[in-house]
């Protein structure tokens, strides 16, 4: 782990909600690694457990309890900060990472499907803010980082409308806090809105597809590593908003200049490249309104590694290829002396 994330103190208290899989997972992670203790906390049980054991073995001073609970459930949300409080004595960093997916147009997926949806991807995160603010409020100090993302934060996409507004709201939630919290006078709670751009995790396994059409390949992805390392950077330096991922901050730059084509493009490759033929995959409900599970991981398998060693090698070579260029065009050029030699 870099320098900057080491700036962590170890012992420091976090609590991160969807700890069981993807994003959420490498957070709990990337804190224990720092010495971090933590209340992690999920619906599946099982693998709250195995990211117990995780965190406990990434650190010496790392500590962790598992708190199983929905976080659309505001009582529940509330226990977990009691249960931090029980066994730690203070809060300090909040992370709301628990989220779900559904695919589908917005005229086809049935109503219950984006209430469930914006249960957990915005309620349940205001229900986090809520458990969290009152322990920080006591010290006088804390973060709250929100998980949220560039689609919705600074594009959209077809089929992902309802996820997408969802992330979009935490923005303006976000926001919205910032101001009161300035307003009540508590200047050492700061709160971050971290927007990734598409993230190998299991996100599009987990979702609800009501498309009926196989997800295929999407673009160049983050890894869950990449987007925790910078939660826990905004946990040590907060900032307002930080963009993770390839391409994060060319994109919002690119929407704002050429927005027709931005949507042109994104319409087209969503389309065409990005789902599969109607038909190629039977609707599914995905973790809506049951755990993880089994299917709890880190990554999605979409190999973001390789992936970035790629686009790295890529941009090496095309460097070194304009470097090779212009040295030759220099080579060729005639040696010209100056017409007056200095004295």
């Amino acid at each position: 782990m870099r320098a900057r994330e080491r700036g962590l103190a170890p012992g420091t208290v976090v609590v991160v909600t969807g700890a069981s899989s993807g994003i959420g997972r490498a957070v709990a992670r990337a804190f224990a690694a720092c010495g971090a203790r933590l209340a992690v906390t999920a619906r599946s049980t099982d693998a709250l457990d195995e990211v117990v054991r995780e965190c406990a073995a990434a650190h010496a001073l790392a500590e962790a309890v598992a708190v199983p609970a929905d976080v659309t459930d505001a009582a529940a949300t509330a226990r977990v900060a009691e249960a931090a409080l029980d066994r730690f004595g203070r809060v300090y960093v909040w992370v709301n990472a628990a989220g779900v997916g559904v695919l589908g147009r917005l005229d086809q997926v049935p109503p219950d499907d984006v209430r469930r949806l914006w249960e957990v991807n915005v309620l349940g995160v205001l229900h986090g803010m809520r458990a969290a603010l009152p322990a920080m409020r006591r010290r006088g100090r804390g973060v709250i980082i929100d998980l949220s993302s560039l689609l919705g934060g600074a594009v959209e996409a077809p089929y992902q409308g309802p996820y997408a507004a969802s992330k979009a709201a935490l923005i303006t939630l976000d926001e919205v806090l910032r101001q009161e919290l300035a307003l009540s006078g508590d200047h050492g709670i700061s709160v971050c809105t971290v927007l990734p751009t598409g993230v190998d995790t299991p996100f599009f396994q987990h979702a609800a597809n009501r498309t009926g059409r196989r997800v295929r390949s999407l673009p160049a992805v983050a890894t869950p590593e990449r987007v925790a390392a910078a939660v826990v950077r905004a946990a040590v330096r907060p900032r307002r908003r930080v963009v993770v991922g390839p391409g994060a901050r060319l994109l919002p730059i690119t929407h704002a200049l050429a927005p027709s084509l931005v949507r042109s493009v994104i319409q087209r490759r969503t389309e065409k490249t990005y789902f599969g033929a109607p038909g190629t995959a039977p609707e599914t409900d995905g973790i809506l309104h049951e755990p993880s599970g089994d299917t709890a991981a880190v990554s999605g398998g979409r190999q973001a590694r390789l992936r970035t060693a790629g686009r790295r090698a890529a941009v090496l070579a095309v460097g070194a290829g304009v470097v090779a260029g212009a040295l030759r065009v220099r080579s060729r050029r005639p040696l010209r002396l100056p017409s007056r030699l200095p004295l």
